[in-house]
């Protein structure tokens, strides 16, 4: 992380937290942990297309599927993700 660039925002009801990877840091990060605690920290996963479809995997089939639910279940194919949105096809 790169301190100087990395930025907390507080308000009565919301939070932002906006962080700058050092410049020798690349690719997207997979999740982040946060909490009051060290011994108490949730963690949340940023927006990728392994995380989606691992997220829409057990979101459809929460238990193990047998073979004909896994084919009855949509494709879903994360086209484009970047800062702003996320494009994601159903089929």
């Amino acid at each position: 992380l790169v301190s100087p660039e990395s930025s907390v925002s507080v308000s009565a009801h919301n939070a932002v937290v906006e962080l700058a990877k050092a410049p020798g840091s690349t690719g997207l990060w997979d999740k982040f942990s946060f909490g009051l605690d060290p011994s108490a920290l949730q963690e949340r996963l940023f927006v990728s297309e392994e995380n989606v479809d691992g997220f829409l995997g057990t979101a459809f089939c929460p238990s193990p599927c047998s073979q004909s639910a896994r084919e009855s279940q949509p494709l879903i194919e994360v086209l484009d993700v970047t800062e702003d949105r996320i494009q994601i096809r159903v089929e």
